[in-house]
């Protein structure tokens, strides 16, 4: 899901449910990701950059870091803490953690999976129609609320929702495709453009459209897949008017579907909110709602195939959204999920808590990280941690951030990912593309490019350069040496720390 996607955030997608939390509570908008969802999802739950736990990796890691990475056991997720405490802790939806989570602090789980997409998988003999687990995610979550309702309501609870939408493959209920059909036969460029200036109109300090990057596209190459695609397929965000009539109709119909997607989460999500509110606890829960990355340039086929002849979206097909439209998504922003440009690690993140937050429908611009949410709900809950073996949690508490705006909550924030990297230091930016010399970073035999240590640094001034469009590198070279010297540091002192049993 892209920075601006949900309506709150200048999309045009139907969110009212995520809009009426914004309204109620916070919008941040400078909060970041990881620019991946595993690692992403294990910074979340711990509030340690993935690297610190194994779970993502960086140069001179060893083999066991990455998406197969195993935590220390230090590394405990935020529901390990809450349960110890007396919370009833559930999740259901994504996991992708090491670990089980019955086994990592929930009571309950439920992967709520039924196939390679979003439909039970075509394979099954016995499929079930009526089955999408967009529905399905939020099925289980309130069940598990119910049940809270009913049994445990004396205690408090955590609920961990992990919508997989609208991660690819682009699968979405008829009714809710035909919501948004013909709806982007415009195109990338003029849906850029008419979300950038709502994004102005809402106050969202986003200052200039970023150019879009006709020569960058999917982090990975499959140029077969691409022919299993047919000709209306295409991997480069070339402007709009230079594609073919089966081009415009196919990536339409491509966007069309990601926004279905994003609609049925937001309609699942107002479930979630009702039963809540049946159990009289929406005003005293804290919620906050985040996308683990930007949007996605992947293009590929996986799963159960994909059939040219079937609709698209269909459990019969296997669709992604695209560099095109995955740069209307990541308005306005350059880049995607992997790259750690702003299009690639910036969310929306809001924040609704109207018995703990009196401020209503404002705008929060302090530098935060995903790395900050467990802190901020052991702090609210009141659940302190003891020092261990391992080193303390990277993320702080959000808590000073929620009460007002322009609080300083970090001085630096690291990234790297897939040999991007990126550090921020108050709002100057260093940013390294690894395909930016050197092509994309899988070379067309699938293998991976050699990782270079001696990096060519890129350096924005996001105070007023926040689309990364004018590099500085060689008016501030003392300043981008010292940034680059610290990102070295922290590399090392992680991998230090990672290794700690």
């Amino acid at each position: 899901m892209g920075y601006s996607d949900a309506g709150c955030y200048g999309g045009e997608i139907l969110t009212p449910n995520l809009d009426q939390l914004a309204k109620g509570g916070l919008r941040f908008t400078h909060f970041y990701n990881t620019a991946r969802c595993w690692p992403t999802r294990s910074a979340l739950l711990t509030g340690y950059y993935p690297q610190q736990i194994r779970r993502d990796g960086m140069p001179g890691a060893p083999g066991n870091f990455g998406g197969r990475g195993k935590r220390p056991e230090w590394a405990k997720t935020v529901a390990d803490y809450l349960k110890a405490e007396g919370y009833r802790t559930y999740h259901s939806g994504k996991w992708h953690v090491d670990g089980e989570p019955t086994k990592n602090g929930f009571d309950r789980s439920d992967p709520t999976t039924r196939g390679p997409g979003f439909f039970e998988t075509t394979k099954k003999k016995t499929r079930d129609p009526k089955y999408y687990e967009t529905i399905d995610t939020a099925d289980f979550a309130i069940a598990c609320l119910k049940e809270h309702a009913s049994k445990f309501a004396e205690r408090p609870f955590f609920e961990y929702v992990a919508f997989r939408a609208p991660h690819f493959p682009l699968h979405a209920l008829p009714e809710d495709i035909e919501r948004y059909r013909g709806r982007y036969t415009q195109g990338w460029d003029v849906l850029r453009k008419e979300r950038h200036e709502r994004q102005q109109g809402l106050g969202i300090d986003v200052a200039e459209l970023s150019a879009l990057e006709p020569e960058v596209g999917p982090p990975y190459a499959f140029p077969e897949h691409i022919k299993l695609l047919g000709t209306g397929e295409i991997n480069r965000p070339l402007p709009w008017e230079e594609l073919t009539e089966e081009q415009k109709q196919f990536q339409a119909t491509k966007m069309a579907i990601h926004a279905a997607m994003i609609d049925r989460m937001d309609r699942e999500i107002g479930r979630i909110l009702e039963q809540l509110r049946s159990m009289d606890v929406m005003e005293n829960t804290f919620i906050c709602f985040l996308s683990d990355n930007g949007a996605s340039a992947e293009i590929m086929v996986r799963g159960d195939g994909h059939d040219t002849t079937a609709d698209m979206g269909s459990a019969e097909t296997y669709l992604c959204l695209g560099p095109g439209f995955s740069s209307a998504a990541n308005t306005p922003f350059r880049r995607h999920k992997t790259w750690v440009h702003e299009g690639g690690i910036s969310t929306p993140f809001i924040v609704h808590w109207p018995s703990g937050i009196k401020a209503k429908n404002e705008l929060r611009s302090s530098m935060a990280h995903v790395i900050d949410i467990a802190p901020t709900i052991l702090d609210l809950a009141g659940v302190r941690v003891e020092g261990g073996q391992g080193p303390p949690m990277a993320g702080v508490s959000l808590k000073p951030g929620l009460l007002k705006d322009e609080v300083v909550l970090h001085d630096e924030l690291w990234f790297y990912h897939n040999q991007n990297r990126a550090y921020r230091q108050g709002n100057w930016k260093i940013v390294y593309a690894a395909d930016s010399e050197d092509g994309p970073r899988t070379k067309s035999d699938g293998s991976k490019r050699k990782e270079d240590l001696s990096v060519n640094w890129h350096l924005y001034n996001l105070s007023a350069d926040r689309a990364e469009q004018h590099d500085l590198a060689d008016k501030e070279p003392e300043r981008l040496k010292a940034m680059a010297s610290r990102w070295e540091e922290l590399r090392s002192q992680f991998l230090s720390e990672a290794t700690q049993q």
